[in-house]
């Protein structure tokens, strides 16, 4: 067993050929730049997170989890539980695409901003008139092309089908559409509007399409609290929103070497983290 991957947020070690343990940490990175600081059971919080939509969605698509339970991995995992528990998995090793597809279903963030300059965004023309935080008529998809400096190129529809063909995209954004409409409404059950999100898929030793990485975290969805959303204002949301704004406000965002976060902002994350787990699993803690 080896550690094949440090990456923002995880560490992947490789099992064998066809198996992969994935360890979520509490690291934290903002502006593409990892901070110093750690978010207490932030990387719990993804994890389970995860576990629980994946578990949600197995009848749309099969996805890369084999298993949450440490005695079901190499040794060392189980043998410390304080440093693994909740937090690993046991995964099939997929062969990713080198894509990311972004479901949004509300106007915000580059979208909204490319949207007021050019009434389109992503090579797609938005038809009706929409302010701030609206909810689309009709989700759309936004791929984009992984990157190995770090920043993600986005693609139209129509490159990403020249890339994969048009049948491949097709049937894979039919699939993104069912897991963001069949998730969005379970969450607005529970309170929270999933503004947008994005997917990561790979094909399996026998060719199978599968639901790979995470899925419905903050770290990977823009989540906001329904009692807060209004058309035309900045909802509160379930991210690493308090990380981000002390930056800004220090003028130290995407600066290197990061500094160290104050203990307020990390107490603050950890809190929204467990608020937004709490609240779409209905779970108390972790």
């Amino acid at each position: 067993m080896k550690k094949i991957l440090s990456g923002k947020v995880r560490d992947v070690y490789e099992v064998n050929d066809h198996e992969l343990v994935i360890v979520t940490t509490d690291r934290i990175s903002a502006f593409d730049v990892i901070l110093p600081s750690t978010i207490k059971n932030k990387g719990v919080a993804l994890n389970l997170l995860s576990l629980y939509w994946f578990d949600y969605t197995k009848t749309i698509i099969p996805n890369h989890i084999i298993s949450s339970e440490l005695c079901d991995m190499p040794d060392y995992f189980s043998r410390n539980p304080d440093l693994y528990d909740k937090r690993t998995v046991l995964a099939k090793k997929l062969k990713m695409l080198p894509y990311e597809f972004i479901v949004r279903g509300y106007i915000f963030g580059s979208m909204w901003k490319e949207y007021k300059t050019s009434g389109s965004f992503c090579g797609q023309q938005i038809e009706n008139k929409y302010e701030l935080a609206q909810k689309l008529e009709t989700p759309i998809i936004t791929p984009s092309a992984k990157n190995s400096s770090g920043h993600d190129e986005y693609l139209s529809l129509e490159q990403l089908k020249k890339e994969i063909g048009r049948k491949e995209a097709d049937a894979i954004c039919s699939i993104c559409l069912n897991l963001y409409e069949t998730c969005y409404q379970e969450a607005l059950k529970k309170g929270i509007i999933i503004a947008d999100t994005k997917f990561e898929f790979g094909y399996d030793e026998d060719g199978e399409l599968v639901l790979g990485d995470e899925i419905f975290t903050p770290d990977s969805s823009r989540f906001w609290a329904l009692s807060d959303w209004e058309i035309g204002t900045s909802p509160k949301s379930y991210d690493k929103q308090f990380v981000r704004d002390w930056l800004t406000q220090h003028k130290m965002n995407g600066v290197t070497p990061a500094p160290e976060i104050p203990e307020d902002v990390v107490k603050k994350t950890a809190a929204i983290y467990k608020e937004c787990y709490c609240k779409l699993t209905g779970r108390k803690g972790y």
